[in-house]
């Protein structure tokens, strides 16, 4: 049986009429496909923004302690806003003792605001304990003696030689943290404490004396299970003298914060 050949040239001419039908039928045919796929896929895609990119080297802001509930001082918040921003709390609770205006002021680990309370402080002004009064005799102590020290306390629960629930400040120096006493009627201390002003408030031999409900309240559940810092804002010294140049930094607010 003789097989039937096309001649060279003749494979090459149907050869390049495939090649054109193919060409033809995929210029009309991919816009068609391609209308088709983008018409599937854009309405799923999401929506251009206008918003500016933000830039991941953005410094950041400086937080500043929660006190929109409290009226502290300038110089109470100044310390707040510096626990919070060095960490210098160690993540424990804290506690602010103002000695210009005579009150407390309790934090948490985070530096949000708890609670505030007028205090009675030692009748003497001044800024540091008298080397060895811890071991002095109450009726030893002059009153030039009777100073509630300023500083960065780590401050524990513990009990005084009556068996009574304090707070240690300052062990060595005998500084201790505790509810009000009113055996002196003469001292006036509870009338001391309601009075507006902190004029009167320096009572004691150096010792923090809080309102028995407040102490109760706030201050016993604080130390109940683990110590908390105690910073004691001096009213002679400088910031910077008692907790470094550091705390003396001013922090600005920022909408964003809590």
């Amino acid at each position: 049986m003789q097989i039937a050949r096309s001649s060279p040239r003749q494979s090459l001419l149907n050869i390049s009429s495939a090649k054109l039908l193919c060409g033809i039928f995929v210029s009309a045919i991919c816009p068609a496909v391609m209308v088709i796929v983008m018409g599937f896929i854009l309405p799923f895609a999401p929506p251009a923004s206008s918003a500016p990119l933000v830039s991941s080297s953005t410094a950041p802001v400086e937080k500043i302690a929660d006190v929109r509930s409290a009226a502290l001082s300038a110089e109470a918040r100044q310390i707040a806003s510096w626990v919070r921003n060095s960490l210098d709390n160690r993540e424990l609770d804290f506690v602010i003792i103002d000695k210009k205006n005579a009150v407390m002021h309790v934090f948490n680990a985070d530096a949000h605001f708890v609670g505030s309370s007028p205090v009675l402080l030692g009748s003497a002004v001044g800024d540091d304990s008298v080397p060895g009064i811890g071991s002095k005799p109450i009726s030893k102590i002059g009153a030039a003696e009777r100073t509630t020290p300023a500083g960065r306390f780590v401050a524990e629960r513990g009990k005084n030689t009556n068996g009574e629930d304090i707070v240690w400040i300052d062990y060595d120096a005998a500084v201790s943290m505790h509810r009000v006493r009113a055996n002196n009627k003469a001292e006036r201390r509870l009338e001391r404490l309601a009075t507006p002003t902190p004029a009167d408030n320096r009572i004691s031999y150096g010792c923090i004396n809080v309102p028995i409900k407040f102490y109760e309240t706030y201050i016993e559940p604080l130390f109940l299970n683990h110590s908390a810092m105690v910073y004691v804002l001096p009213e002679v010294k400088s910031l910077a003298d008692v907790f470094g140049s550091a705390a003396s930094v001013e922090y600005r607010a920022s909408p964003a914060l809590p």
